[in-house]
């Protein structure tokens, strides 16, 4: 994606993904969500290239996701750990897994458990409001300082 390209956009949407738009800062985040902090631990498991993950991690600290940290001085070693704001992500990463559990499973897929109770997880996203899952009910979109020139609701 262009860099940059939709943060003038009032879709925060948009916005979004203007920060994650690639596949492999998607991995990065989910790795990191697994423990994973170190460079060579993400090359390992995402099989990228170096220079890829390299830009990558620096646009992820950049926006505020990751935060590097020193863990060596001899030989110099940073890890990469995750901010409020990547942690505040993961519930995204899931509700994309279980979109891909409902629409393109198939065959044998990772499940996740709760560590504590060793219950699978099975990710949804409700209306704080109203408590009602998103996707269940008509949604309308409406502009900022334009209450009534609403966007058609959509029907789901």
């Amino acid at each position: 994606m262009d860099n940059k390209k939709f943060m003038n956009e009032t879709c925060p949407i948009a916005r979004g993904l203007d920060v994650i738009g690639d596949a492999w800062s998607l991995l990065i985040l989910r790795d990191a969500s697994a423990g994973l902090t170190r460079f060579d631990q993400f090359r390992k498991s995402l099989g990228i290239a170096p220079t890829i993950l390299t830009r990558r991690l620096t646009m992820l600290m950049d926006e505020g996701l990751l935060e590097k940290r020193r863990y060596s001085e001899r030989p110099p070693r940073d890890e990469y750990l995750l901010t409020a704001a990547g942690r505040d992500f993961l519930p995204v990463l899931f509700m994309i897994g279980e979109w891909a559990r409902q629409h393109r499973g198939g065959g044998k897929l990772l499940r996740f458990l709760d560590a504590e109770t060793g219950q699978e997880i099975r990710g949804v996203v409700v209306d704080e409001v109203t408590g009602a899952k998103i996707g269940s009910r008509p949604l309308r979109s409406v502009m900022p300082d334009a209450e009534q020139e609403a966007i058609p609701a959509s029907k789901t």
